[in-house]
């Protein structure tokens, strides 16, 4: 008798380890694989086998995928800035995409789970729901290639026969991390008082244990070529996040951010933008990113996910609470 084996690609990072650890409480046999295969501190104490493999090194991927069944693929670069955000960004998650399926199919692979983002839906009408079509706003490279890698899973899975779904989650937040993710980050700013104004940027969080349950779930019941956001329904604005930071650790004494106009916004992230070519370091803001986010609120139509794969989030109010506590009191401890 065979034994199915589920990979994991990017299995170190917040989402892959989260899934890592329940596919293995639901004693399933686990392969991780990571970039760096003396990175492995995630994995101390979890009985899976740890493998290198880079999505862009298709001889890894070969050695890495050879007997598996079932592949939940989570690694992707998540930056949101490079210095040649088209290749470090986009060629990187695009023709990543590309080998990892047709390595796939060269290896057998029945089902994939693909991770994209709710950053490939399509915004100008809300709530955003995966039947109004894809992202049309083509001025962030990470959104492109979230983008146009969902829809290159969805035509290369159809083309291979492998059934593969499409699972799209929004700002993932919580425990367990081993490195600060870009959303876990965004949460210990608040909590540091690092939010000196009001973007006007609204954040829809949701509990990374629940994101890696709906993958999981995507696996057993999602249809074939079917894309579900995980996410919750309603957005929390900065204020909102700030506000609930300051009701739950009153000791901070953090302050209510204030608003800033937009015209200001955009001076401010065009002195940043040119302060990075002169550092190369990351702005903390930028005018795209003005033009995309203001005043944009990030509310979804879960209905699909819930009816289809049971999803259940925990509220964002009380994820954020939960992500609050284990970054001010646990996460160091990891």
């Amino acid at each position: 008798m065979s034994i199915e084996i589920s990979l994991v690609t990017g299995a170190n990072g917040h989402l892959g380890n989260n899934l890592v650890r329940l596919l293995l409480s639901k004693n399933h046999t686990v392969r991780a694989s990571v970039r760096n295969i003396d990175n492995q501190e995630a994995f101390n104490g979890l009985a899976c086998e740890v493998v290198q493999a880079d999505i862009t090194d298709r001889a890894s991927l070969k050695k890495a995928f050879k007997g598996v069944t079932n592949l939940y693929a989570v690694g992707a670069n998540f930056s949101m800035w490079a210095k040649n955000p088209k290749v470090e960004i986009y060629d990187n998650n695009v023709q990543g995409t590309q080998n990892v399926f047709e390595i796939a199919k060269e290896c057998g692979i029945k089902n994939i789970v693909y991770v994209s983002s709710v950053a490939s839906l399509d915004f100008t009408k809300l709530p955003a729901n995966v039947d109004n079509g894809y992202n049309q706003d083509r001025r962030n490279w990470y959104y492109n290639s979230k983008n146009d890698s969902d829809k290159l899973a969805i035509e290369l899975g159809e083309k291979y026969g492998i059934r593969t779904v499409v699972v799209l989650p929004s700002a993932m937040i919580g425990r367990v991390a081993h490195k600060l993710s870009y959303t876990n980050g965004l949460v210990k700013q608040i909590l540091d008082g690092e939010i000196p104004v009001d973007t006007n940027v609204t954040l829809n969080w949701i509990d990374v244990k629940d994101v890696a349950l709906g993958a999981y779930q995507a696996m057993l019941k999602g249809r074939k070529g079917e894309r579900y956001i995980l996410a919750n329904e309603q957005h929390t604005s900065l204020q909102e996040s700030v506000k609930i930071a300051a009701e739950s650790y009153p000791e901070l004494k953090l302050k209510t951010p204030k608003k800033v106009p937009k015209c200001v916004l955009y001076t401010v992230a065009g002195l940043m933008e040119f302060g990075s070519k002169i550092t190369g370091k990351e702005p903390q803001l930028q005018r795209h990113y003005v033009d995309m986010f203001y005043g944009l609120k990030q509310d979804y139509d879960i209905s699909k996910s819930k009816q289809e794969l049971g999803f259940k989030p925990k509220l964002s109010k009380e994820a954020l609470i939960e992500a609050m506590t284990y970054l001010k009191n646990d996460w160091k401890k990891v």
